[in-house]
Order: C-alpha cells, then structure tokens, then sequence
C-alpha cells in the first residue's frame, strides 16, 4: 500500500454510515474499525479517502445484511487539499466493498467517480473504475 502525497482530513469517525457506490449488493456501510489507524489514548478512530476500513452492512441483500466486510474509503464530502494545490471535495460519502483484505473489489461497476488517491493506492479498485478525479 502506497503513502499518500496529499494532506487528507479524516472526517468519517467510527459508527459513520457511508453509501456503498458498487455492485455487490450493500447500499449502506457502518463504519466499524479503521485499520492502520493510530490514535492517541481514548481518541476515536477516523478514516478518509483511501483508508481501510471494516465496516458493517445496514442495507443490502439479505446474505449480507448484518455482515461484517472490508471496505476502501473511495470519496469523502469534506474538502482535501492535493499536493499542487486543488482541493478536492464530492457529493457523498461513499465505499467499495472487497473480496479480501488484498484489496481486490467485490463489485465489477463503480457508480460516480474515484478519488486520483484511491486509484494510486489501490491498483485492483483503479481497474474497475470507470471515472477517476
């Protein structure tokens, strides 16, 4: 997994529900655990764009409902700044859902847009993405 070059905010707390923008069948994600995430004693875990996330399903099919999945945090509503200088901001806040912990999307459609951070961090969700921003 690659670094990421821009000051990215992480604005989803945990219990954060986010909109899942793929086919595998979830519309609605619940923000669980953040991994990677270092936090000082008693602050509450966040994610942003690019993070790994698990996170469990609130709406969706019936196999999947009240399933614990890993996730990738694709696009965030509150403003990042890019190295150049752009700040980037969406409509929603939205999720991929995965095969395994690899990286590997479970959903062969994106709907909306990807971030640039996303695609350059995980390769596997660059491939099926139809728009990166």
């Amino acid at each position: 997994m690659k670094a990421l070059p821009s000051r990215i905010g992480r604005p989803l707390p945990l219990q954060a529900t986010v909109e899942v923008c793929d086919n595998s069948g979830a519309k609605l994600l619940k923000i669980v655990a953040v991994k990677g995430h270092k936090t000082v004693r008693g602050r509450v875990p966040a994610a942003g764009i690019g993070d790994f996330v698990l996170a469990s399903v609130k709406k969706g099919k019936l196999e999947l409902r009240k399933t614990v999945v890993p996730a990738i945090i694709v696009r965030q509503r509150k403003e990042f700044r890019r190295a150049d200088g752009m700040r980037v901001q969406f409509e929603d806040n939205a999720a991929v859902v995965l095969k395994d912990d690899k990286g590997n999307p479970k959903g062969t459609l994106f709907k909306g847009p990807i971030a640039k951070e996303v695609a350059e961090r995980w390769p596997a969700v660059a491939k099926v993405a139809s728009m990166i921003l």
